[in-house]
């Protein structure tokens, strides 16, 4: 089992035709089941072409009337990429994730109202996406790196997500689904909306858990799991301490009033049950150590 997608979704690719799209869109295409489950792309300008096999439509909903599709992965370029998150929602998809960088906080802002009220859930943006290994991947992650297995991954950074992944497969350790939420200050998925999947996962058995500095997303899912989380997690925060106010590493990561840094967020999952590490290094072996304990 996994959670959000496995080797029966079907996905469209908005921003497919672009380089960016096309390069992510072949190897993804090329994993697994991909080539079942990347069905269509949409370009109003090059509707009735198609990419490696993949038709072109001029819309996301006419791409999900043709195809069945209900899932749907953004490439689209940052000032572009809201209007795209916004029709995928009102072609009232089940799930967006959106791999574009550096989309204006302004637009989100908008899109994130106007998706109130709306089914779809939004992965990112910002974000590696998200893969079930095995059966299907969709975003910029490596494959090759992963492996099937029992262990869920959480993360803000892309990079320690595949530090993380890398890690447990060394160790033998597969991974059930690995999500990566992006680091933006205004975006979809928290880690505890996917810490809710991960404990009702009867194929998960523990949770890797990667935060960064700024905000109080890592606190809030901390506290809920000491409440109510039936399965092991090991901890790490990415970043480190900075001065009040200063950014640091993704849009999200502000610093503020003593609050959001890594030695604070630590502290509080620690408090929680949480296994934490400090270092990224070590994040594998405490799973490992976890689980023969």
């Amino acid at each position: 089992m996994s959670i959000l997608i496995n080797k029966d979704t079907k996905v469209i690719t908005q921003g497919m035709t672009g380089k960016v799209g096309q390069f992510h869109t072949f190897h993804c295409k090329s994993y697994a089941n991909g080539a079942n489950c990347f069905v269509a792309g949409v370009n109003p300008k090059k509707a009735g072409e198609d990419f490696e096999g993949i038709p072109v439509y001029a819309s996301v909903l006419d791409a999900k009337k043709a195809t069945g599709a209900t899932v749907s992965v953004i490439y689209v370029p940052p000032s572009g990429a809201a209007a795209a998150i916004d029709e995928a929602v009102e072609a009232d998809l089940d799930l967006v994730i959106c791999i574009t960088e550096g989309i204006p906080v302004h637009d989100m802002v908008k899109t994130r109202y106007k998706m109130q009220g709306k089914k779809t859930i939004l992965i990112g943006p910002n974000c590696p996406g998200l893969i079930t290994p095995d059966e299907i991947k969709i975003g910029i992650m490596p494959g090759h790196i992963h492996k099937k297995g029992r262990i869920g991954v959480v993360s803000r950074s892309g990079t320690l997500t595949y530090e993380a992944v890398g890690q447990l497969s060394a160790l033998g350790m597969g991974q059930s689904s690995c999500v990566g939420i992006g680091g933006d200050p205004i975006n979809g998925l928290k880690h505890i909306d996917v810490m809710r999947m991960f404990n009702d996962d009867p194929e998960t058995d523990a949770v890797i858990m990667v935060g960064e500095i700024g905000g109080s997303d890592e606190e809030e899912c901390a506290r809920w799991i000491k409440a109510n989380m039936k399965k092991p997690v090991v901890g790490f925060i990415a970043g480190v301490t900075a001065p009040p106010g200063k950014r640091m590493g993704h849009a999200g990561a502000i610093i503020s009033g003593g609050q959001g840094g890594a030695n604070e967020k630590l502290a509080v999952m620690e408090e929680c049950g949480i296994h934490i590490t400090r270092n990224p290094a070590e994040m594998g072996r405490m799973m490992q150590k976890i689980l023969k304990g």
